[in-house]
C-alpha cells in the first residue's frame, strides 16, 4: 500500500480515539473549554451515563458568529498563535482538537452568543460529515454544547462502554477534580433530570473548608492540614490529611497550574513525605496545588494532558517532599508511639518533663516491662482511667532496633502502662538539687560540639530513684491513687522492670535506662519571638535559642561516629560543572565526603552527585555542593567535625514560624543525641534568667 495522506474524516476519528475515551473524557474537555471562556457557572446535564446525551451550559464569553463553524474544525483554537505561546501555556486547552474529535463520533450542537451580539447562533455537525450548518437561536450570553448518541457511528467503541452507573461515576469524579481547583466557579451536575451535585462558588477564604468538605467529605476536613510553601518561582498550597489517626478513603488530587494531574514524580514525592505515617495498606490523602513558572513545565506530552514534564524535576520533587514533610512533622506530636488510640497522654519528652528514655541502656538492650512470672512472663497494664492493674500472659517479644531504648514493652496492651511511666513526676530531693546545680553552674562550652563530648554521663548523673503518684477516676467514681515506686537499678540486677499489684499500689522496678535523667533543659513554658524558648527546671528559668540548638544538632548529625553516615539516594542524580581547583579538592577529600554520606563522583570537569546525608536532603544542592568544594579547596587537611561545623552554619533554613510542639521535638532530639550539651551548653545556646532584681523592685513591703 503506498503512502498517502489520510482523509479528514478518518483523521478526525483517529484523533477522537486519543481524546475521547469515554463520556467522562467529553465532559472534561468541554468543561475545561468553559473555564477558559471565563465562566463562573457551569451546568452539566447527563442522560444514561452520557451515552444518550451530554449537555454543558456556561455563562462564559461565548463564540462569535463568524467563528462558530471554525470552532468545530480540527486544530482551530484561540488559546495559542505561536511557538512562544505553546511554551507558556496557562489555559486548560490549547490543541483545538476537542470539538472536532467529539463531533466525529457523535451528533454535536454548538449554541453560543457573545455580549456584543444581539442574538445567538447555533452550529450542528454529525459524525463523518464535515459540513456544518448554522442558524439563529435563542440563548443568553455564553455557550451550550450538546453531544447526542456518543459513539453511534463506531459500534466497536460503544461496545466497550460500561454500565450507566459506572460511566456516571467517572463523570462525577471528573467534576469533583475540576471543582477542587476552581472554588470560584459554581458547578451543577444533573443525571437523568435529577440534580446530583451542586458545588456553589465561594468568594471568601474562610469558606474554603466548607467547599472542601462538600467535595472530599467531613472525614478529610477534620484531619486536613493546611500546606502553604513558596521558594522562588515554585509555590505549593492545599491540604494533606494526617493519617496517624487511622485510614481515610482514597483521596489523592494533585494539580499543576490548576490543571489536574496524575504525575509519577509528584506522587512519589508525596508518598516519600508520608513514609513515616503510613502503615500497611494505608494511602496518602491530599489535595495539593503546585504553581510553576509556565516556562519550567511542558504540558504538551499527553493527549489527555494528564502528565507533564518538569525542566527541573529534582528541584520540584524535593520542594514538594519538603513542604509536605514539614507540615506532617509539625502536626505529629513527637515521642514514643504507643500504637493505641485514646486520649492524649502527657508528652514523653524531656522538654515536657522527665524522659525515662534519655540515656541508652548500659547493657545495650531496650528496657522491658513485665508483671510477675507465671509459666512465662506476665505483662501488667495500668489503666489511666481507673487506676487498676490488669495482667496478661504472653511470651517476651523483641522489636527491631531504632536508635533509642525501648524493647519488648512497646505493644498495644502495654501502652497504658507506659503512658503512666512517662507522666511528669516530681523528682526525688537529690535529683531536684542536682537540676538546680546544673542551672546555677551552667557555663558555655568553647567551640561547640566535638567528638570527645560523646563520652557518657557519669554514674552520679545517670538518674535517681523516686516515687510518683498517678491518679485516675472512673466515670465519676472517687479518684483513686496508684503509687509507682521506682526502684534503683541495684535492686533489680536483671535490668528489667516488673509490675505487681499489692493492695492498690503498683510497684515498678526500672532499669538504669528507664530512670529519668535529671540533666534536662526542662519544660518548655512558652515561645519568645522570633526563635527562643522559655524553659523551666526545678524552679529556675532560662532562655534557649532554638536556632542555635537546631544548628548544633545538625552539626552533630553530620559528624560520623564509628560508622559512615547513611547516604540518602537522590531521585535524579545532580550533574554540575566544576573548576579545576574544585575538581582537585574533590579528589583530595573524596574519602572524607564519602564517610559523611556525600556520594560525589568527578569526571573531567563535571561531577555527579548521587546521594547526600539526611540533613542535606532538603537543601539547594546545586549551590551548596560547589560552595562546599570551594571551602575544601583552601584546606589541605580537614576533619569531619570541621566540615560538619561549616555545613551547619552554611545551611539555609527556610523562615518557618516556631511552634510549641516543634520546639519540644527539637529539644528532645538534642537531649537524646547530645546529653553533654545539657551540662555544658555551647556558646549562645542557653542563658539563665535572674529575676531577683525584678522581684525586689516589685516588693514594696
Amino acid at each position: 500500500m503506498p503512502i498517502q495522506v489520510l482523509p479528514p474524516q478518518l483523521a478526525n476519528q483517529i484523533a477522537a480515539g486519543e481524546v475521547v475515551e469515554r463520556p467522562a473524557s467529553v465532559v472534561k474537555e468541554l468543561v475545561e473549554n468553559s473555564l477558559d471562556a471565563g465562566a463562573t457557572r457551569i451546568e452539566i446535564d447527563i442522560e444514561r451515563g452520557g451515552a444518550k446525551r451530554i449537555r454543558i451550559r456556561d455563562n462564559g464569553s461565548g463564540i462569535d458568529k463568524d467563528e462558530l463553524a471554525l470552532a468545530l474544525a480540527r486544530h482551530a483554537t484561540s488559546k495559542i498563535a505561536s511557538l512562544d505561546d505553546l511554551e507558556t501555556i496557562t489555559s486548560m486547552g490549547f490543541r483545538g482538537e476537542a470539538l472536532a474529535s467529539v463531533s466525529a463520533v457523535s451528533r454535536l450542537t454548538l449554541t453560543s452568543r457573545t455580549a456584543a451580539q444581539g442574538e445567538a447562533w447555533q452550529a450542528y455537525a454529525e459524525g463523518r460529515d464535515l459540513a456544518v450548518t448554522q442558524k439563529p437561536a435563542a440563548h443568553p450570553v455564553g455557550t451550550t454544547v450538546e453531544v447526542l448518541d456518543l459513539f453511534y457511528n463506531t459500534p466497536a467503541r460503544r461496545k466497550f462502554m460500561r454500565t450507566e452507573k459506572t460511566e456516571f461515576t467517572h463523570i462525577d469524579e471528573v467534576i469533583r477534580r475540576i471543582a477542587l481547583a476552581r472554588f470560584d466557579v459554581t458547578f451543577i451536575l444533573q443525571h437523568n433530570g435529577k440534580t446530583v451535585r451542586q458545588y456553589r462558588a465561594i468568594s471568601q477564604p474562610g469558606q474554603h473548608l466548607r467547599r472542601l468538605g462538600a467535595l472530599c467529605g467531613p472525614a478529610f476536613v477534620e484531619r486536613a492540614l493546611s500546606v502553604s510553601w513558596q521558594h522562588g518561582d515554585l509555590a505549593i498550597h492545599g491540604w494533606v490529611a494526617d493519617q496517624s489517626g487511622g485510614e481515610l478513603p482514597e483521596m489523592q488530587y494533585s494539580y499543576v497550574n490548576r490543571r489536574t494531574m496524575r504525575d509519577k514524580l509528584i506522587n512519589h514525592a508525596i508518598r516519600q513525605a508520608y513514609q513515616e505515617q503510613l502503615a500497611g495498606t494505608q494511602q496518602p490523602a491530599f489535595v495539593l496545588f503546585l504553581d510553576v513558572e509556565p516556562h519550567q513545565v511542558d504540558v504538551n506530552v499527553h493527549p489527555a494532558k494528564h502528565e507533564v514534564r518538569f525542566h527541573q524535576a529534582r528541584l520540584v520533587h524535593d520542594f514538594i517532599y519538603q513542604a509536605v514533610m514539614i507540615v506532617l512533622q509539625q502536626s505529629t506530636p513527637p515521642g514514643l508511639a504507643m500504637g493505641e488510640e485514646g486520649p492524649c497522654a502527657p508528652e514523653n519528652r524531656l522538654a515536657s518533663g522527665r524522659n525515662h528514655f534519655a540515656l541508652p541502656a548500659a547493657s545495650g538492650q531496650r528496657p522491658s516491662v513485665a508483671a510477675g512470672a507465671e509459666s512465662g512472663r506476665q505483662r501488667g497494664e495500668i489503666s489511666g482511667d481507673t487506676g487498676s492493674s490488669r495482667q496478661h500472659s504472653g511470651g517476651q517479644e523483641r522489636e527491631r532496633s531504632s536508635g533509642y531504648a525501648g524493647g519488648a514493652g512497646f505493644k498495644r496492651k502495654e501502652g497504658a502502662l507506659y503512658r503512666q511511666l512517662m507522666q511528669t513526676a516530681p523528682l526525688p530531693q537529690g535529683a531536684q538539687t542536682a537540676q538546680r546545680d546544673i542551672f546555677a553552674k551552667r557555663r558555655p562550652a568553647e567551640g561547640g560540639w566535638s567528638a570527645a563530648d560523646d563520652a557518657p554521663l557519669s554514674a552520679d548523673d545517670a538518674g535517681h530513684a523516686g516515687t510518683s503518684q498517678v491518679s485516675g477516676a472512673h466515670h465519676g467514681q472517687s479518684e483513686k491513687e496508684v503509687q509507682l515506686t521506682l526502684i534503683p537499678p541495684e535492686a533489680d540486677p536483671t535490668g528489667a522492670a516488673s509490675v505487681k499489684r499489692d493492695s492498690g499500689a503498683a510497684h515498678v522496678s526500672v532499669g538504669e535506662s528507664v530512670v529519668g535523667n535529671p540533666h534536662t533543659f526542662g519544660r518548655v513554658l512558652t515561645l519568645v519571638p522570633p526563635c527562643y524558648a522559655l524553659v523551666e527546671s526545678a524552679g529556675s528559668l532560662a532562655l534557649l535559642s532554638l536556632q542555635v540548638a537546631e544548628r548544633c544538632l545538625t552539626e552533630r548529625q553530620l559528624t560520623p561516629g564509628s560508622e559512615t553516615l547513611s547516604a540518602q539516594p537522590l531521585l535524579i542524580p545532580l550533574r554540575m560543572t566544576l573548576r579545576n581547583a574544585e575538581v582537585a579538592a574533590l579528589k583530595r577529600h573524596q574519602p572524607l565526603l564519602q564517610e559523611m554520606g556525600i556520594a560525589l563522583q568527578a569526571h573531567l570537569h563535571q561531577a555527579i552527585l548521587n546521594a547526600v546525608p539526611l540533613p542535606l536532603r532538603q537543601q539547594n544542592l546545586q549551590n551548596l555542593i560547589p560552595d562546599l568544594l570551594g571551602y575544601l579547596e583552601g584546606e589541605t587537611s580537614v576533619t569531619h567535625h570541621q566540615v560538619a561545623v561549616w555545613l551547619a552554619r552554611r545551611l539555609q533554613h527556610e523562615s518557618v514560624a516556631w511552634s510549641h510542639s516543634r520546639a519540644i521535638q527539637l529539644l528532645a532530639e538534642v537531649e537524646r543525641l547530645c546529653p553533654q550539651w545539657v551540662k555544658a551548653p555551647p556558646d549562645g545556646l542557653l542563658v539563665t534568667l535572674n529575676f531577683e532584681a525584678a522581684i525586689k523592685a516589685l516588693n514594696h513591703d
